[in-house]
């Protein structure tokens, strides 16, 4: 394919989950960006009608940025890998492997990165087991500085910063309204990065690590996606042998992981300076104040530009599977 060639490309962006206004806003921006450039793009939403509307028009190229469940657990992409059609995104089984936090963590640990200490409660076994008794263990095993967040999910949506054990109980309630299984885990204070890997195909590449700090001291729904709430630093200010150890951890967890395309690894980098995983994100937000745009643009890149050469990829590498 010549790369002045106009590419028709479908947006998914929204669906049913609980971040489907920040999805809408990332598929707006998607869809700007590559429009600006010359390409034919639609926005549609994942529904009932999706499948007819892909084989009706088929486009060249999938952009998915469906957050929460709705795009990022895996089952969605799977099945858009059955149409044949190049996605900018991982296959689906990739998705699901980093999509479940406890399991990321431990495929990052086993390869021997470092991740906070954790433990995994489904609301069976906090039930089952009763409340009081599971905190007590849990605390005995972790302490009571942790950190309480969905198992499962993003936008840091039902994630508490825990203190004292007074806490621990209501942090649990507001995991479980985000998902099934909760994962407590210990709560490693440092500088907060987020590192965006890409791969137009030439192989990982890890942009300018963005460090992240909230007014309030704790990076929640609001401070991500209101302006001033958070002020960034891109590039972070970390000492270069810092940043490029989180660099190559990054592009390292994202192959792991068998991620494509794009993705964004957060990480916590304690005072002695060792970089702590913390999740991987599949489908990363792609709003006016999200991490990855900011780390394009402190590249040097236009979003444009990425965006483009990301669907060019992606089309380029289903060409060479099909060949």
């Amino acid at each position: 394919m010549a790369e002045s060639k106009q590419l028709d490309v479908v947006v998914l962006a929204g669906g049913i989950s609980h971040e489907r206004d920040v999805s809408l806003r990332s598929g707006r921006r998607v869809a700007d960006s590559l429009t600006s450039l010359g390409h034919r793009v639609r926005v549609l939403d994942p529904d009932a009608g999706l499948l007819g509307s892909l084989a009706d028009r088929r486009p060249d190229v999938i952009w998915p940025v469906l957050h929460g469940a709705t795009g990022e657990d895996g089952a969605l992409l799977a099945v858009l890998e059955t149409t044949g059609i190049p996605c900018v995104a991982p296959r689906g089984r990739s998705a699901g492997l980093a999509w479940s936090k406890p399991i990321a963590k431990e495929l990052v640990r086993r390869a021997g990165y470092a991740t906070p200490d954790s433990i995994s409660l489904s609301t069976e076994t906090f039930r089952d087991l009763g409340a009081a008794a599971v905190l007590r263990s849990v605390m005995t095993a972790l302490g009571t500085t942790l950190v309480v967040k969905p198992a499962q999910g993003g936008s840091a949506q039902g994630v508490t910063m825990v203190d004292s054990a007074s806490a621990l109980p209501r942090a649990m309630v507001d995991a479980y309204t985000y998902a099934d299984t909760a994962l407590v885990e210990n709560r490693v204070v440092g500088t907060e990065l987020a590192i965006t890997v890409i791969d137009t195909g030439h192989g990982p590449k890890a942009l300018p690590a963005v460090e992240i700090v909230p007014r309030s001291g704790v990076y929640s729904f609001e401070e991500r996606y209101n302006a001033g709430e958070t002020t960034f630093y891109t590039p972070a200010r970390v000492s270069m042998v810092i940043a490029d150890e989180v660099a190559d951890a990054a592009k390292a967890i994202h192959a792991l992981l068998g991620l494509r395309h794009l993705s964004r690894i957060d990480f916590i980098v304690d005072e002695a300076g060792t970089p702590w995983f913390l999740e991987a994100n599949v489908l990363p937000g792609l709003t006016e104040t999200s991490l990855v745009p900011q780390a394009i643009e402190a590249s040097g890149d236009s979003l444009g530009a990425v965006y483009e050469a990301l669907a060019r990829a992606a089309v380029a590498s289903s060409a060479e599977i099909g060949d």
